[in-house]
Protein backbone atom coordinates (compact mmCIF):
# COMPACT_ATOMS: atom_id res chain seq x y z
CA UNK A 1 0.00 0.00 0.00
CA UNK A 2 1.20 3.48 -0.88
CA UNK A 3 0.47 6.34 1.49
CA UNK A 4 -1.08 9.30 -0.40
CA UNK A 5 1.03 12.39 -0.93
CA UNK A 6 1.22 15.02 1.80
CA UNK A 7 1.35 18.77 1.21
CA UNK A 8 2.53 21.34 3.68
CA UNK A 9 0.07 23.98 4.85
CA UNK A 10 2.30 26.79 3.55
CA UNK A 11 1.95 25.60 -0.04
CA UNK A 12 -1.56 24.23 0.16
CA UNK A 13 -3.48 26.39 -2.30
CA UNK A 14 -0.81 26.66 -4.97
CA UNK A 15 0.31 23.05 -5.07
CA UNK A 16 -2.96 21.26 -4.51
CA UNK A 17 -4.99 23.48 -6.85
CA UNK A 18 -2.37 23.11 -9.56
CA UNK A 19 -2.27 19.36 -9.01
CA UNK A 20 -5.96 18.97 -9.72
CA UNK A 21 -6.51 21.74 -12.26
CA UNK A 22 -3.38 21.45 -14.40
CA UNK A 23 -4.28 18.16 -16.21
CA UNK A 24 -7.41 19.85 -17.52
CA UNK A 25 -5.70 23.02 -18.76
CA UNK A 26 -6.17 22.11 -22.47
CA UNK A 27 -9.91 21.49 -22.04
CA UNK A 28 -10.25 24.61 -19.90
CA UNK A 29 -8.31 26.65 -22.45
CA UNK A 30 -10.58 25.51 -25.28
CA UNK A 31 -13.66 26.23 -23.17
CA UNK A 32 -12.39 29.68 -22.24
CA UNK A 33 -11.65 30.51 -25.88
CA UNK A 34 -15.17 29.46 -26.89
CA UNK A 35 -16.64 31.39 -23.96
CA UNK A 36 -14.61 34.47 -24.89
CA UNK A 37 -15.87 34.37 -28.47
CA UNK A 38 -19.49 33.98 -27.38
CA UNK A 39 -19.18 36.85 -24.90
CA UNK A 40 -17.67 39.17 -27.52
CA UNK A 41 -20.63 38.38 -29.77
CA UNK A 42 -22.89 39.60 -26.96
CA UNK A 43 -20.97 42.88 -26.82
CA UNK A 44 -21.33 43.48 -30.56
CA UNK A 45 -25.14 43.49 -30.55
CA UNK A 46 -25.79 46.87 -28.79
CA UNK A 47 -22.97 48.47 -30.82
CA UNK A 48 -24.59 47.32 -34.09
CA UNK A 49 -27.97 48.53 -32.83
CA UNK A 50 -26.57 52.01 -32.12
CA UNK A 51 -24.95 52.07 -35.60
CA UNK A 52 -28.26 51.13 -37.26
CA UNK A 53 -30.23 53.83 -35.37
CA UNK A 54 -27.72 56.65 -35.76
CA UNK A 55 -26.21 55.92 -39.18
CA UNK A 56 -28.00 53.30 -41.29
CA UNK A 57 -31.64 54.32 -40.71
CA UNK A 58 -31.05 58.06 -41.40
CA UNK A 59 -29.39 57.06 -44.71
CA UNK A 60 -32.63 55.33 -45.77
CA UNK A 61 -30.87 52.32 -47.31
CA UNK A 62 -33.14 49.31 -46.68
CA UNK A 63 -30.54 46.87 -48.01
CA UNK A 64 -27.99 47.96 -45.40
CA UNK A 65 -30.63 47.80 -42.69
CA UNK A 66 -31.35 44.19 -43.69
CA UNK A 67 -27.67 43.23 -43.76
CA UNK A 68 -26.95 44.81 -40.40
CA UNK A 69 -30.04 43.04 -39.01
CA UNK A 70 -28.71 39.73 -40.31
CA UNK A 71 -25.42 40.58 -38.62
CA UNK A 72 -27.23 41.06 -35.28
CA UNK A 73 -29.01 37.71 -35.72
CA UNK A 74 -25.71 36.00 -36.51
CA UNK A 75 -24.05 37.49 -33.42
CA UNK A 76 -27.01 36.36 -31.29
CA UNK A 77 -26.85 32.83 -32.68
CA UNK A 78 -23.07 32.58 -32.18
CA UNK A 79 -23.34 34.00 -28.64
CA UNK A 80 -25.95 31.40 -27.64
CA UNK A 81 -24.20 28.47 -29.34
CA UNK A 82 -20.71 29.27 -28.03
CA UNK A 83 -21.96 29.90 -24.48
CA UNK A 84 -23.87 26.60 -24.41
CA UNK A 85 -20.81 24.68 -25.67
CA UNK A 86 -18.52 26.43 -23.17
CA UNK A 87 -20.91 25.77 -20.28
CA UNK A 88 -21.06 22.07 -21.11
CA UNK A 89 -17.27 21.86 -21.20
CA UNK A 90 -17.02 23.75 -17.90
CA UNK A 91 -19.41 21.33 -16.20
CA UNK A 92 -17.49 18.34 -17.53
CA UNK A 93 -14.12 19.72 -16.38
CA UNK A 94 -15.49 20.58 -12.93
CA UNK A 95 -16.90 17.07 -12.52
CA UNK A 96 -13.60 15.47 -13.58
CA UNK A 97 -11.52 17.69 -11.29
CA UNK A 98 -13.66 17.01 -8.23
CA UNK A 99 -13.86 13.30 -9.05
CA UNK A 100 -10.07 13.11 -8.74
CA UNK A 101 -10.06 15.31 -5.64
CA UNK A 102 -12.80 13.27 -3.97
CA UNK A 103 -10.96 10.02 -4.75
CA UNK A 104 -7.71 11.30 -3.24
CA UNK A 105 -9.56 12.67 -0.22
CA UNK A 106 -11.24 9.30 0.37
CA UNK A 107 -7.92 7.50 -0.03
CA UNK A 108 -6.25 9.90 2.40
CA UNK A 109 -9.01 9.37 4.97
CA UNK A 110 -8.40 5.62 4.83
CA UNK A 111 -4.73 6.22 5.72
CA UNK A 112 -5.39 8.60 8.60
CA UNK A 113 -4.26 7.32 11.96
CA UNK A 114 -6.85 6.65 14.63
CA UNK A 115 -5.70 9.73 16.50
CA UNK A 116 -6.31 11.85 13.40
CA UNK A 117 -9.71 10.22 12.89
CA UNK A 118 -10.57 11.09 16.48
CA UNK A 119 -9.43 14.68 15.93
CA UNK A 120 -11.33 15.23 12.66
CA UNK A 121 -14.34 13.13 13.78
CA UNK A 122 -16.23 10.89 11.41
CA UNK A 123 -19.20 13.23 10.83
CA UNK A 124 -16.80 16.00 9.84
CA UNK A 125 -14.99 13.73 7.38
CA UNK A 126 -18.34 12.73 5.87
CA UNK A 127 -19.21 16.42 5.40
CA UNK A 128 -15.83 17.13 3.81
CA UNK A 129 -16.30 14.20 1.43
CA UNK A 130 -19.80 15.29 0.39
CA UNK A 131 -20.96 18.87 0.91
CA UNK A 132 -17.49 20.48 0.87
CA UNK A 133 -16.40 18.80 -2.36
CA UNK A 134 -19.80 19.65 -3.88
CA UNK A 135 -19.24 23.34 -3.03
CA UNK A 136 -15.84 23.16 -4.69
CA UNK A 137 -17.31 21.52 -7.79
CA UNK A 138 -19.91 24.27 -8.13
CA UNK A 139 -17.21 26.90 -7.74
CA UNK A 140 -14.92 25.37 -10.38
CA UNK A 141 -17.85 25.19 -12.81
CA UNK A 142 -19.12 28.70 -12.08
CA UNK A 143 -15.69 30.29 -12.36
CA UNK A 144 -15.27 28.78 -15.81
CA UNK A 145 -18.71 30.03 -16.80
CA UNK A 146 -19.44 33.34 -15.05
CA UNK A 147 -15.84 33.88 -13.99
CA UNK A 148 -14.86 34.37 -17.63
CA UNK A 149 -18.04 35.82 -19.06
CA UNK A 150 -18.74 38.41 -16.34
CA UNK A 151 -15.31 40.15 -16.37
CA UNK A 152 -15.30 40.23 -20.18
CA UNK A 153 -18.78 41.77 -20.25
CA UNK A 154 -17.79 44.22 -17.52
CA UNK A 155 -14.47 45.34 -19.01
CA UNK A 156 -15.63 45.00 -22.61
CA UNK A 157 -18.82 46.95 -21.89
CA UNK A 158 -16.85 49.79 -20.31
CA UNK A 159 -14.35 49.88 -23.19
CA UNK A 160 -17.11 49.95 -25.80
CA UNK A 161 -18.97 52.71 -23.96
CA UNK A 162 -15.79 54.82 -24.09
CA UNK A 163 -15.73 54.43 -27.87
CA UNK A 164 -19.35 55.57 -28.02
CA UNK A 165 -19.23 58.57 -25.64
CA UNK A 166 -16.42 59.11 -23.15
CA UNK A 167 -18.40 61.59 -20.99
CA UNK A 168 -21.23 59.14 -20.26
CA UNK A 169 -18.69 56.35 -19.79
CA UNK A 170 -16.85 58.35 -17.11
CA UNK A 171 -20.10 58.78 -15.18
CA UNK A 172 -20.63 55.03 -15.23
CA UNK A 173 -16.99 54.33 -14.38
CA UNK A 174 -17.18 56.52 -11.26
CA UNK A 175 -19.52 54.00 -9.64
CA UNK A 176 -17.13 51.02 -9.97
CA UNK A 177 -14.78 51.83 -7.01
CA UNK A 178 -17.78 51.86 -4.67
CA UNK A 179 -18.87 48.48 -6.03
CA UNK A 180 -15.39 47.04 -5.53
CA UNK A 181 -15.20 48.22 -1.90
CA UNK A 182 -18.63 46.73 -1.20
CA UNK A 183 -17.71 43.36 -2.73
CA UNK A 184 -14.43 43.04 -0.81
CA UNK A 185 -16.00 44.05 2.52
CA UNK A 186 -18.91 41.64 2.30
CA UNK A 187 -16.73 38.74 1.11
CA UNK A 188 -14.25 39.30 3.93
CA UNK A 189 -17.04 39.09 6.48
CA UNK A 190 -18.75 36.13 4.82
CA UNK A 191 -15.85 33.63 4.81
CA UNK A 192 -15.66 33.14 8.63
CA UNK A 193 -19.45 32.79 8.79
CA UNK A 194 -19.40 30.01 6.21
CA UNK A 195 -16.61 28.27 8.13
CA UNK A 196 -18.73 28.26 11.30
CA UNK A 197 -21.71 27.06 9.28
CA UNK A 198 -19.75 24.04 8.06
CA UNK A 199 -18.75 23.17 11.63
CA UNK A 200 -22.39 23.21 12.68
CA UNK A 201 -23.26 21.10 9.66
CA UNK A 202 -20.74 18.52 10.95
CA UNK A 203 -22.71 18.36 14.21
CA UNK A 204 -25.92 17.80 12.31
CA UNK A 205 -24.36 14.99 10.28
CA UNK A 206 -23.17 13.40 13.53
CA UNK A 207 -26.67 13.45 15.01
CA UNK A 208 -28.21 12.05 11.82
CA UNK A 209 -25.54 9.37 11.58
CA UNK A 210 -26.04 8.30 15.19
CA UNK A 211 -29.83 8.24 14.90
CA UNK A 212 -29.81 6.20 11.70
CA UNK A 213 -27.34 3.71 13.14
CA UNK A 214 -29.30 3.42 16.36
CA UNK A 215 -32.82 3.62 14.95
CA UNK A 216 -33.86 0.27 16.43
CA UNK A 217 -32.72 1.28 19.89
CA UNK A 218 -34.51 4.62 19.59
CA UNK A 219 -37.76 2.96 18.61
CA UNK A 220 -37.43 0.18 21.17
CA UNK A 221 -37.00 2.69 24.00
CA UNK A 222 -39.67 5.07 22.62
CA UNK A 223 -37.13 7.89 22.35
CA UNK A 224 -38.31 9.15 18.97
CA UNK A 225 -39.54 12.45 20.41
CA UNK A 226 -36.32 12.94 22.36
CA UNK A 227 -34.12 12.39 19.30
CA UNK A 228 -36.43 14.57 17.20
CA UNK A 229 -36.00 17.40 19.68
CA UNK A 230 -32.23 16.93 19.69
CA UNK A 231 -32.17 17.10 15.91
CA UNK A 232 -34.43 20.15 15.98
CA UNK A 233 -31.92 21.98 18.17
CA UNK A 234 -28.90 21.24 15.99
CA UNK A 235 -30.90 21.89 12.83
CA UNK A 236 -31.99 25.25 14.24
CA UNK A 237 -28.37 26.18 14.88
CA UNK A 238 -27.43 25.35 11.29
CA UNK A 239 -30.39 27.30 9.91
CA UNK A 240 -29.61 30.34 12.06
CA UNK A 241 -26.03 30.35 10.84
CA UNK A 242 -27.23 29.95 7.24
CA UNK A 243 -29.58 32.88 7.74
CA UNK A 244 -26.74 34.96 9.13
CA UNK A 245 -24.56 34.11 6.15
CA UNK A 246 -27.45 34.75 3.78
CA UNK A 247 -28.19 38.14 5.34
CA UNK A 248 -24.57 39.20 5.02
CA UNK A 249 -24.31 38.10 1.41
CA UNK A 250 -27.78 39.49 0.59
CA UNK A 251 -26.42 42.99 1.07
CA UNK A 252 -24.53 42.63 -2.20
CA UNK A 253 -27.27 42.51 -4.84
CA UNK A 254 -29.54 45.37 -3.70
CA UNK A 255 -26.57 47.60 -2.86
CA UNK A 256 -25.03 47.05 -6.27
CA UNK A 257 -28.36 47.56 -8.00
CA UNK A 258 -28.84 50.89 -6.21
CA UNK A 259 -25.34 52.09 -7.04
CA UNK A 260 -25.59 51.05 -10.69
CA UNK A 261 -29.05 52.56 -11.07
CA UNK A 262 -27.73 55.83 -9.67
CA UNK A 263 -24.99 55.56 -12.26
CA UNK A 264 -27.60 54.93 -14.94
CA UNK A 265 -29.53 58.05 -13.87
CA UNK A 266 -26.33 60.02 -14.19
CA UNK A 267 -25.66 58.52 -17.64
CA UNK A 268 -29.15 59.34 -18.94
CA UNK A 269 -29.01 62.92 -17.61
CA UNK A 270 -25.55 63.44 -19.08
CA UNK A 271 -26.65 61.90 -22.39
CA UNK A 272 -29.78 64.06 -22.53
CA UNK A 273 -27.75 67.26 -22.10
CA UNK A 274 -25.24 66.13 -24.73
CA UNK A 275 -27.98 65.23 -27.23
CA UNK A 276 -29.55 68.63 -26.64
CA UNK A 277 -26.18 70.25 -27.27
CA UNK A 278 -25.69 68.13 -30.39
CA UNK A 279 -22.55 66.38 -29.12
CA UNK A 280 -24.18 62.95 -28.89
CA UNK A 281 -26.97 60.90 -30.51
CA UNK A 282 -30.09 59.04 -29.40
CA UNK A 283 -28.77 55.66 -30.59
CA UNK A 284 -25.76 55.99 -28.33
CA UNK A 285 -27.99 56.61 -25.30
CA UNK A 286 -30.02 53.52 -26.23
CA UNK A 287 -26.80 51.52 -26.60
CA UNK A 288 -25.62 52.89 -23.25
CA UNK A 289 -28.75 51.65 -21.48
CA UNK A 290 -28.20 48.22 -23.04
CA UNK A 291 -24.55 48.19 -22.04
CA UNK A 292 -25.57 49.35 -18.62
CA UNK A 293 -27.83 46.29 -18.30
CA UNK A 294 -24.95 44.12 -19.45
CA UNK A 295 -22.58 45.72 -16.93
CA UNK A 296 -25.18 45.43 -14.17
CA UNK A 297 -25.69 41.70 -14.83
CA UNK A 298 -21.92 41.24 -15.02
CA UNK A 299 -21.45 42.90 -11.63
CA UNK A 300 -24.24 40.82 -10.11
CA UNK A 301 -22.62 37.70 -11.53
CA UNK A 302 -19.31 38.73 -10.01
CA UNK A 303 -20.99 39.21 -6.62
CA UNK A 304 -22.48 35.72 -6.89
CA UNK A 305 -19.03 34.41 -7.71
CA UNK A 306 -17.59 36.13 -4.64
CA UNK A 307 -20.40 34.69 -2.53
CA UNK A 308 -19.71 31.20 -3.86
CA UNK A 309 -15.94 31.65 -3.54
CA UNK A 310 -16.39 32.75 0.08
CA UNK A 311 -18.24 29.53 0.78
CA UNK A 312 -15.82 27.39 -1.21
CA UNK A 313 -12.78 28.89 0.57
CA UNK A 314 -14.22 27.64 3.85
CA UNK A 315 -14.94 24.25 2.26
CA UNK A 316 -11.56 24.16 0.52
CA UNK A 317 -9.70 24.83 3.75
CA UNK A 318 -11.45 21.86 5.35
CA UNK A 319 -10.56 19.61 2.42
CA UNK A 320 -6.96 20.85 2.29
CA UNK A 321 -6.67 20.27 6.03
CA UNK A 322 -7.24 16.55 5.50
CA UNK A 323 -5.06 16.31 2.40
CA UNK A 324 -2.24 18.11 4.23
CA UNK A 325 -2.44 15.91 7.33
CA UNK A 326 0.97 14.31 7.73
CA UNK A 327 1.08 10.60 8.52
CA UNK A 328 1.40 10.05 12.25
CA UNK A 329 2.13 6.36 11.83
CA UNK A 330 5.62 6.29 10.34
CA UNK A 331 8.02 3.40 9.77
CA UNK A 332 11.18 3.19 11.87
CA UNK A 333 14.33 1.38 10.83
CA UNK A 334 14.32 -2.19 12.21
CA UNK A 335 17.06 -3.39 14.50
CA UNK A 336 18.93 -6.09 12.61
CA UNK A 337 19.17 -8.30 15.67
CA UNK A 338 15.80 -7.88 17.29
CA UNK A 339 13.88 -10.48 15.23
CA UNK A 340 16.71 -12.99 15.50
CA UNK A 341 16.78 -12.68 19.27
CA UNK A 342 13.06 -13.05 19.68
CA UNK A 343 13.02 -16.85 19.54
CA UNK A 344 9.48 -18.13 19.17
CA UNK A 345 7.85 -15.15 20.92
CA UNK A 346 5.07 -13.89 18.66
CA UNK A 347 3.58 -11.08 20.77
CA UNK A 348 5.46 -9.05 23.36
CA UNK A 349 4.30 -6.05 25.42
CA UNK A 350 7.12 -4.45 27.39
CA UNK A 351 5.94 -1.93 30.04
CA UNK A 352 3.40 -0.33 27.69
CA UNK A 353 1.49 2.79 28.76
CA UNK A 354 -0.97 4.63 26.53
CA UNK A 355 -3.49 7.47 26.72
CA UNK A 356 -5.92 8.47 23.97
CA UNK A 357 -5.55 12.14 24.84
CA UNK A 358 -2.40 13.76 26.12
CA UNK A 359 -2.61 14.96 29.69
CA UNK A 360 -5.44 12.60 30.59
CA UNK A 361 -5.30 9.47 32.70
CA UNK A 362 -3.73 6.58 30.73
CA UNK A 363 -6.13 4.02 29.32
CA UNK A 364 -3.60 1.26 30.00
CA UNK A 365 -0.59 1.42 32.32
CA UNK A 366 2.59 -0.66 32.49
CA UNK A 367 1.30 -3.67 30.56
CA UNK A 368 3.88 -6.46 30.09
CA UNK A 369 3.34 -9.98 28.75
CA UNK A 370 4.57 -12.33 26.04
CA UNK A 371 2.88 -14.99 23.91
CA UNK A 372 4.68 -17.63 21.86
CA UNK A 373 3.77 -18.63 18.34
CA UNK A 374 0.77 -20.98 18.28
CA UNK A 375 -0.29 -20.18 21.84
CA UNK A 376 -3.61 -18.72 22.93
CA UNK A 377 -3.95 -15.49 24.90
CA UNK A 378 -7.23 -14.71 26.62
CA UNK A 379 -8.00 -11.17 27.78
CA UNK A 380 -10.78 -10.55 30.29
CA UNK A 381 -11.92 -7.62 32.36
CA UNK A 382 -14.86 -5.38 33.04
CA UNK A 383 -16.13 -2.84 30.50
CA UNK A 384 -13.61 -0.02 30.07
CA UNK A 385 -10.72 -1.96 31.55
CA UNK A 386 -8.56 -1.54 28.42
CA UNK A 387 -9.10 -4.81 26.55
CA UNK A 388 -9.75 -3.25 23.13
CA UNK A 389 -6.97 -0.72 23.73
CA UNK A 390 -4.46 -3.56 24.07
CA UNK A 391 -5.63 -4.91 20.71
CA UNK A 392 -5.35 -1.46 19.10
CA UNK A 393 -1.76 -1.14 20.32
CA UNK A 394 -1.00 -4.69 19.16
CA UNK A 395 -2.12 -3.86 15.61
CA UNK A 396 -0.62 -0.38 15.77
CA UNK A 397 -3.78 1.61 15.40
CA UNK A 398 -2.06 3.79 18.00
CA UNK A 399 1.55 4.05 19.17
CA UNK A 400 2.19 3.66 22.92
CA UNK A 401 3.24 6.68 24.96
CA UNK A 402 5.96 4.56 26.54
CA UNK A 403 7.12 0.98 26.33
CA UNK A 404 7.43 -1.31 23.32
CA UNK A 405 5.08 -3.59 21.41
CA UNK A 406 6.72 -6.34 19.36
CA UNK A 407 5.15 -8.70 16.84
CA UNK A 408 7.27 -11.55 15.50
CA UNK A 409 10.26 -10.16 17.39
CA UNK A 410 10.08 -6.77 15.69
CA UNK A 411 8.93 -3.47 17.07
CA UNK A 412 5.57 -2.76 15.41
CA UNK A 413 6.90 0.67 14.40
CA UNK A 414 9.44 -0.98 12.07
CA UNK A 415 6.85 -2.65 9.86
CA UNK A 416 5.95 -1.06 6.54
CA UNK A 417 2.36 0.24 6.23
CA UNK A 418 0.09 -2.72 5.62
CA UNK A 419 2.72 -5.37 6.32
CA UNK A 420 1.79 -5.57 10.00
CA UNK A 421 -1.94 -5.73 9.29
CA UNK A 422 -1.43 -8.64 6.91
CA UNK A 423 -0.29 -10.77 9.83
CA UNK A 424 -3.66 -10.38 11.54
CA UNK A 425 -7.10 -11.80 11.07
CA UNK A 426 -9.44 -9.73 13.21
CA UNK A 427 -13.04 -9.75 14.37
CA UNK A 428 -13.87 -6.60 16.31
CA UNK A 429 -16.82 -5.83 18.52
CA UNK A 430 -19.72 -4.55 16.40
CA UNK A 431 -17.79 -5.27 13.21
CA UNK A 432 -19.15 -4.37 9.80
CA UNK A 433 -21.15 -6.53 7.43
CA UNK A 434 -21.19 -4.88 4.01
CA UNK A 435 -24.01 -4.87 1.49
CA UNK A 436 -22.60 -7.73 -0.58
CA UNK A 437 -22.86 -11.49 -0.92
CA UNK A 438 -21.74 -13.80 1.86
CA UNK A 439 -18.70 -14.74 -0.23
CA UNK A 440 -17.98 -11.07 -0.89
CA UNK A 441 -18.09 -10.29 2.81
CA UNK A 442 -15.72 -13.16 3.57
CA UNK A 443 -13.19 -12.36 0.83
CA UNK A 444 -13.49 -8.55 1.22
CA UNK A 445 -11.55 -7.85 -1.97
CA UNK A 446 -8.87 -10.48 -1.34
CA UNK A 447 -8.04 -13.07 -3.97
CA UNK A 448 -9.54 -16.17 -2.38
CA UNK A 449 -10.75 -19.32 -4.08
CA UNK A 450 -14.26 -20.70 -3.59
CA UNK A 451 -12.74 -23.57 -1.58
CA UNK A 452 -10.98 -21.17 0.80
CA UNK A 453 -14.25 -19.31 1.39
CA UNK A 454 -16.18 -22.55 1.97
CA UNK A 455 -13.52 -23.85 4.36
CA UNK A 456 -13.50 -20.58 6.30
CA UNK A 457 -17.28 -20.68 6.66
CA UNK A 458 -17.08 -24.31 7.81
CA UNK A 459 -14.40 -23.56 10.42
CA UNK A 460 -16.46 -20.57 11.62
CA UNK A 461 -19.47 -22.90 12.11
CA UNK A 462 -21.39 -20.92 9.46
CA UNK A 463 -21.90 -23.69 6.89
CA UNK A 464 -25.17 -24.85 8.40
CA UNK A 465 -27.07 -21.59 7.94
CA UNK A 466 -25.25 -20.65 4.70
CA UNK A 467 -26.21 -23.91 3.01
CA UNK A 468 -29.81 -23.32 4.03
CA UNK A 469 -30.00 -20.02 2.13
CA UNK A 470 -31.26 -19.89 -1.43
CA UNK A 471 -28.02 -18.80 -3.12
CA UNK A 472 -25.70 -20.18 -0.39
CA UNK A 473 -22.36 -18.30 -0.53
CA UNK A 474 -23.71 -16.00 -3.24
CA UNK A 475 -26.75 -14.99 -1.21
CA UNK A 476 -26.98 -11.22 -0.76
CA UNK A 477 -26.67 -9.59 2.64
CA UNK A 478 -28.19 -6.27 3.60
CA UNK A 479 -26.08 -3.43 4.91
CA UNK A 480 -24.85 -4.15 8.45
CA UNK A 481 -26.17 -7.68 8.00
CA UNK A 482 -29.74 -6.66 8.81
CA UNK A 483 -31.04 -9.95 7.36
CA UNK A 484 -28.81 -12.03 9.66
CA UNK A 485 -29.15 -12.89 13.32
CA UNK A 486 -26.46 -11.79 15.78
CA UNK A 487 -24.85 -15.23 15.86
CA UNK A 488 -24.93 -15.54 12.08
CA UNK A 489 -23.22 -12.17 11.68
CA UNK A 490 -20.49 -13.14 14.11
CA UNK A 491 -19.84 -16.39 12.27
CA UNK A 492 -19.54 -14.61 8.90
CA UNK A 493 -17.11 -12.15 10.47
CA UNK A 494 -15.05 -14.97 11.98
CA UNK A 495 -14.97 -16.68 8.58
CA UNK A 496 -13.61 -13.42 7.11
CA UNK A 497 -10.79 -13.44 9.66
CA UNK A 498 -9.95 -17.11 9.09
CA UNK A 499 -10.12 -17.05 5.28
CA UNK A 500 -6.55 -15.87 4.66
CA UNK A 501 -4.97 -18.19 7.27
CA UNK A 502 -3.53 -15.35 9.43
CA UNK A 503 -0.46 -15.64 11.63
CA UNK A 504 -2.34 -14.00 14.51
CA UNK A 505 -6.11 -14.36 14.95
CA UNK A 506 -7.83 -11.75 17.14
CA UNK A 507 -11.37 -12.38 18.34
CA UNK A 508 -12.62 -9.32 20.23
CA UNK A 509 -15.70 -10.55 22.10
CA UNK A 510 -16.77 -12.09 18.77
CA UNK A 511 -18.58 -15.11 20.17
CA UNK A 512 -20.90 -13.36 22.61
CA UNK A 513 -23.93 -14.20 20.45
CA UNK A 514 -22.97 -17.86 20.04
CA UNK A 515 -24.38 -20.59 22.21
CA UNK A 516 -21.93 -22.57 24.37
CA UNK A 517 -21.97 -25.59 22.07
CA UNK A 518 -21.17 -23.57 18.92
CA UNK A 519 -18.56 -21.55 20.79
CA UNK A 520 -16.82 -24.73 21.96
CA UNK A 521 -16.93 -26.26 18.46
CA UNK A 522 -15.50 -23.05 17.02
CA UNK A 523 -12.53 -23.06 19.41
CA UNK A 524 -12.00 -26.77 18.72
CA UNK A 525 -11.85 -26.22 14.94
CA UNK A 526 -9.50 -23.27 15.31
CA UNK A 527 -7.08 -25.37 17.42
CA UNK A 528 -7.36 -28.25 14.93
CA UNK A 529 -7.00 -26.40 11.61
CA UNK A 530 -5.00 -23.36 12.72
CA UNK A 531 -2.52 -24.95 15.11
CA UNK A 532 0.30 -22.59 14.10
CA UNK A 533 -1.85 -19.48 14.44
CA UNK A 534 -1.42 -17.40 17.58
CA UNK A 535 -4.88 -16.78 19.00
CA UNK A 536 -5.93 -13.72 20.99
CA UNK A 537 -9.42 -13.88 22.50
CA UNK A 538 -11.11 -10.98 24.26
CA UNK A 539 -14.14 -12.32 26.08
CA UNK A 540 -16.63 -11.64 28.82
CA UNK A 541 -17.18 -15.35 29.46
CA UNK A 542 -14.59 -17.36 31.37
CA UNK A 543 -15.66 -20.47 29.44
CA UNK A 544 -14.32 -18.88 26.20
CA UNK A 545 -10.80 -18.41 27.57
CA UNK A 546 -10.34 -20.90 30.41
CA UNK A 547 -8.37 -23.26 28.13
CA UNK A 548 -6.05 -20.50 26.89
CA UNK A 549 -2.30 -20.85 27.50
CA UNK A 550 -2.23 -17.37 29.05
CA UNK A 551 -4.98 -15.19 30.45
CA UNK A 552 -4.52 -11.44 30.95
CA UNK A 553 -6.83 -9.89 33.54
CA UNK A 554 -7.32 -6.11 33.30
CA UNK A 555 -8.95 -3.68 35.69
CA UNK A 556 -9.04 0.10 35.18
CA UNK A 557 -6.29 -0.15 32.58
CA UNK A 558 -3.94 -2.07 34.84
CA UNK A 559 -2.71 -5.66 34.61
CA UNK A 560 -3.87 -7.39 37.80
CA UNK A 561 -3.34 -10.97 36.73
CA UNK A 562 -1.53 -13.06 34.13
CA UNK A 563 -1.25 -16.83 33.85
CA UNK A 564 -3.28 -19.95 33.16
CA UNK A 565 -6.82 -20.50 34.40
CA UNK A 566 -5.60 -22.66 37.31
CA UNK A 567 -2.94 -20.13 38.31
CA UNK A 568 -5.37 -17.23 38.24
CA UNK A 569 -7.94 -19.14 40.27
CA UNK A 570 -5.31 -19.36 43.00
CA UNK A 571 -3.63 -15.97 42.65
CA UNK A 572 -6.18 -13.46 41.27
CA UNK A 573 -9.24 -12.69 43.39
CA UNK A 574 -10.95 -10.70 40.64
CA UNK A 575 -10.64 -13.53 38.12
CA UNK A 576 -11.76 -16.04 40.72
CA UNK A 577 -14.83 -13.95 41.46
CA UNK A 578 -15.71 -13.67 37.76
CA UNK A 579 -15.28 -17.41 37.31
CA UNK A 580 -17.44 -18.28 40.31
CA UNK A 581 -20.18 -15.86 39.29
CA UNK A 582 -20.36 -17.34 35.79
CA UNK A 583 -19.57 -21.01 36.32
CA UNK A 584 -20.35 -21.58 39.99
CA UNK A 585 -18.14 -23.40 42.52
CA UNK A 586 -19.76 -26.75 43.11
CA UNK A 587 -16.62 -28.29 44.56
CA UNK A 588 -16.15 -25.55 47.11
CA UNK A 589 -12.71 -24.74 45.74
CA UNK A 590 -13.37 -21.07 46.11
CA UNK A 591 -13.50 -21.34 49.88
CA UNK A 592 -10.36 -23.48 49.94
CA UNK A 593 -8.28 -20.97 48.07
CA UNK A 594 -9.53 -18.17 50.24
Amino acid sequence: MTIPAVWTRERTVKEIVMRYIKPWFPQMGAGLAIKFTGTVMDLFIPYILAHIIDTVIPAGNRGKILWWGVGMLLCSFLAVAFNVIANRKASRVAADVIQKLRHDLFEKILFLSNRQMDAFTKPSLISRMTSDTYDLQQTVARIQRMGVRAPILLVGGIVVTFTLDYAMALVLLAVLPLLTILTVAVSKKGIPIYARQQTLADRMVRVVREDIAGIRVIKALSKTDYETEKFRDVNKSVVEQEKKAGMVMAVMNPSMTILLNLGLVGVILTGAFRVQEGTSEVGKILAFTTYFTIILNAMLSITRIFSMVSRSIASGNRVWEVLCAEPQIGTAEPDAGEAAGAGDVEILFDHVTFSYYQGQQPSVRDISFSVKKGETLGIIGEIGSGKSTVLSLMMRFYDPDSGTVRIGGRDVRTYAPGALKEKFGVVFQNDMIFEDTIAGNVSLGRTLSARQIQDALAHAQASEFVEGRKEQEEDALNIRGANLSGGQKQRVLIARALAANPEILVLDDSSSALDYRTDAKLRQDIRKYFADTTLVIVAQRVSSIRHADHILVLENGEMIGYGSHAQLMEQCAVYREISHSQMGDPAGRGEAVR
